[in-house]
């Protein structure tokens, strides 16, 4: 079927409101708009979908999540009525139209007899992770963009350990959704009706509290923060978002007695409309935090992503700026300052372990080795980090104190599978007052962790690739890395070639070639002969191919040119 035909189909389908028809006949005469919400479904991948909203098979709306859930309950329907008994928890962040996607696919899961757990307003994605494991679900959903721009929506999907659904579910999902109508092969049900028959349960205070009691249990020297509680004052936003309630609830329990939250950003709004972009890695949404801390004479700045699964932070330094800490270096600073801490109070397990990405600072590395700890990587995203976390601990391998990615999601503790802003909020804090304590912003612990393990230096480079040709640009970039592999690059020698996809090592010097234990995914790494690391990786939610630089050297100044000399030749990619 055309895009046309789509567009026909969709516009005399009685499933659309006349506001939905309104909108689909206002771009009647503009081919362009219509090829560009009808030429294709949006793909569903292991993170489930994410686009803009508006009316059209290659948008977010009711229709598209109708339609993903009636796919999702049908892989969920072929695991067998055990499976189904176990049921699905539903969460929602603060977008336009979270709420009413969340209960669509609340209806449409009942529908299809599964019963459904739903949160009965806003919550942080890492609950929705504790709730699935809480309560022995089989599955979540969860609607949220995380930090895209207010056009944007987005549909997770988890399986029953509460991380993000595995390759083999997403497939058969994706499967599903080319086979099936999104119309004429849908079940829903009345969501008052759902209710009312107990097939639909709303979810609250009890869970949060539940919730709570495992943030707080990451907890590891309350009495500094006691012994600083009068003097240590810090300030944080939500963004707008699911942040707001938790966050401030867990800090007042670890015992923070200082905490200034920024009011405007307190506001629940899918608009963002303090901020160009809700992202905690874009130093410009803090700018009315920043005031409030130099006002208030605060040293710590704590921002949480509008769904609650990532957390910036910004600091104080000697010449009273205030400095973004990127993920890299955040991650860093609480993977030393939990080494310490444990060891301090006697909270470090056996064989203690740390996990990271592939695409994260070798600096971490460093620091568990020195500090006697393991350290494993894994492709990107929380659900490798879970999948490793739940080998190493089953097999007696090892136990994960900390796991973390350098685009600022952070987990600790056994009771969720994704990426918490919650127990991170609370241990940045925790640790944050330790330093104080010590006469010390984080900016000066930085500092002395590079005089201590090394100076390191990263840049993610993003080669946006926009439009209908945008898919196959980020091909052919990758199919001619591949084909035609660099043996120098910036004027330095490679020493490796690696290429993640089927886990081959190539020395350039000789042209042996190795195995690594990582293999399967669309990721190209060069191992330079300064010590730099560079990967080159297409997002699976944007169009648009990323580019790492993970360098180190004798000083920042040595890490910053090399970061800068990278930088040039990933810009050069986009030809």
């Amino acid at each position: 079927m055309s895009y046309r035909d789509t567009y026909d189909k969709w516009l005399a389908s009685p499933a659309l409101s006349p506001e939905e028809k309104a909108e689909l006949e206002a771009i009647r005469g503009d081919e362009k708009e219509i090829e560009s919400r009808f030429f294709d479904q949006l793909s569903f991948g292991t993170a489930g979908l994410r686009g803009t909203m508006g009316v059209g098979l290659y948008r977010m709306n009711v229709h598209v999540i109708r339609h993903a859930t009636q796919a999702f309950a049908q892989v969920i329907l072929e695991e067998g009525p055990q499976a189904v008994a176990r049921g699905v928890a539903i969460c929602f962040d603060c977008r336009n139209n979270s709420d009413t996607f969340a209960r669509e696919a609340a209806c449409v899961m009942a529908g299809n007899g599964i019963p459904v757990r739903l949160f009965e307003s806003l919550r942080p994605t890492p609950e929705l992770s504790f709730a699935v494991r809480e309560y022995g679900c089989i599955a979540g959903i969860n609607v949220t963009a995380s930090h895209n721009p207010k056009e944007y929506n987005g549909y997770k999907v988890y399986w029953e350990d509460g991380a993000q659904l595995p390759p083999k579910h997403a497939d058969e999902v994706a499967k599903k959704m080319k086979e099936l109508d999104v119309f004429a092969c849908v079940k829903t049900m009345d969501y008052d009706q759902a209710i009312s028959e107990g097939k639909i349960v709303l979810m609250g205070a009890e869970t949060d509290e539940k919730f709570l009691a495992n943030v707080m249990e990451q907890v590891n020297d309350k009495a500094v923060v006691e012994k600083m509680a009068d003097t240590f004052k810090m300030v944080y936003t939500p963004f707008h978002g699911t942040g707001y309630k938790l966050i401030p609830e867990a800090l007042k329990r670890l015992g923070m007695k200082q905490v200034i939250c920024v009011p405007e950003q307190m506001v629940i709004d899918g608009n963002f409309p303090t901020v160009v972009s809700p992202n905690p890695e874009n130093p410009e949404g803090f700018y009315l935090a920043v005031d409030i801390a130099k006002k208030e004479g605060a040293d710590f700045i704590l921002g949480s992503d509008p769904d609650a699964d990532r957390v910036g932070i910004m600091v104080r330094t000697k010449e009273d700026d205030f400095v973004v800490i990127s993920g890299n270096q955040t991650g860093v600073l609480l993977l030393d300052y939990l080494i310490g801490a444990k060891r301090r109070t006697g909270k470090m397990p056996d064989k203690p372990v740390a996990l990271k990405t592939i695409v994260t600072t070798e600096m971490a590395r460093k620091v568990a080795e020195v500090n006697g700890l393991q350290c494993y990587d894994t492709f990107t995203g929380f659900k490798f980090l879970a999948q490793k976390k739940d080998q190493l601990e089953e097999s007696g391998e090892g136990k994960v104190i900390f796991s973390y990615e350098e685009s600022y999601g952070y987990m600790l503790g056994d009771y969720v599978r994704d990426k918490d802003a919650v127990s991170a909020s609370v241990e940045l804090s925790e640790m944050a007052a330790w330093y104080a304590s010590q006469g010390m912003t984080l900016y000066d612990a930085l500092q002395a962790l590079f005089e201590k393990y090394g100076y390191y230096g990263e840049k993610t480079m993003n080669l946006v690739m926009p439009g209908l040709d945008g898919l196959k640009k980020m091909a052919d970039l990758m199919a001619g890395l591949r084909e035609k592999p660099p043996v120098e690059i910036a004027g330095v020698a490679v020493k490796e070639q690696k290429d993640y996809q089927d886990g081959s090592v190539v020395c350039v010097a000789d042209g042996s070639k190795t195995t690594m234990e990582l293999s399967g995914s669309n990721v190209l790494r060069y191992e330079m002969a300064d010590g730099t690391s560079l990967i080159v990786r297409p997002s699976g939610t944007e169009p648009k191919v990323k580019v790492y630089i993970l360098a180190n050297g004798a000083s920042k100044a040595d890490c910053d040119a090399k970061v800068a000399k990278y930088a040039a030749w990933a810009e050069s990619l986009k030809g």
